[in-house]
């Protein structure tokens, strides 16, 4: 059954700038997922976007951030620098959800981390500053390993879900799994390559995001 929810966009002070992100509220939410995109996406990600919908029709609330600003954006296509600036990512990471922490709405809402490529590594970074607030992560086709050391300090149940073809990015999340001390799984979607656009793989994503975030 799918859920009535409302979007909002909001802004979000960082320091000296501010993101831009797309809120959407179900009725009667259990939690909030707060999405970390990387490698020079955004919140217009059609295929975080889809996921993000299924989290909702589950009654989980999402947001949806821009973590780089237009400026920052048209660097970074020159560049390729900022998207793999993991302090920076998780810096802002961590400002996101503090906001969610004080928005009427999310306030009281159990707080998960979802993040593509290298805003996975980011989200876990940003996991460790916020232990008491988040309360799991997933990664999709992500770099949980550019979270380096901090990776032994992720409390969150963090589940990496990989692409069954996907083959250096696998044995990335392997290495990573390795040294995450926290409650932790890795799943292989069959069939998969890096980007889940082979049919069915990315409601396979979507499934599992859903079954490990609904323990929050």
């Amino acid at each position: 059954m799918k859920s009535n929810s409302e979007e909002h966009v909001v802004r979000i002070a960082v320091g000296a700038v501010a993101l831009e992100g797309n809120l959407t509220l179900p009725g009667e939410a259990r939690g909030v997922v707060l999405f970390a995109h990387g490698s020079g996406s955004g919140r217009f990600s059609p295929r975080n976007r889809y996921v993000a919908q299924q989290l909702n029709d589950a009654k989980l609330a999402t947001l949806l951030v821009d973590l780089l600003t237009p400026n920052e954006e048209a660097i970074d296509l020159q560049t390729a620098h900022l998207r793999f600036d993991i302090g920076l990512l998780a810096e802002r990471l961590v400002a996101a959800a503090d906001w969610l922490t004080q928005f009427p709405a999310t306030r009281q809402l159990r707080l998960g981390y979802f993040g593509a490529s290298t805003g996975a590594g980011a989200a876990l970074v940003a996991a460790t500053e916020r232990p008491d607030v988040v309360g799991a992560v997933v990664s999709r086709g992500g770099r949980p390993d550019l979270a380096g050391p901090a990776l032994a300090h992720v409390q969150a149940p963090t589940l990496l879900i990989v692409g069954g073809n996907d083959f250096v990015v696998i044995d990335l999340n392997r290495k990573a799994l390795a040294q995450l001390r926290c409650k932790k799984e890795l799943v292989m979607v069959p069939g998969a390559t890096h980007l889940f656009e082979e049919p069915g793989t990315l409601d396979q994503v979507a499934k599992l995001a859903r079954e490990w975030f609904e323990r929050l």
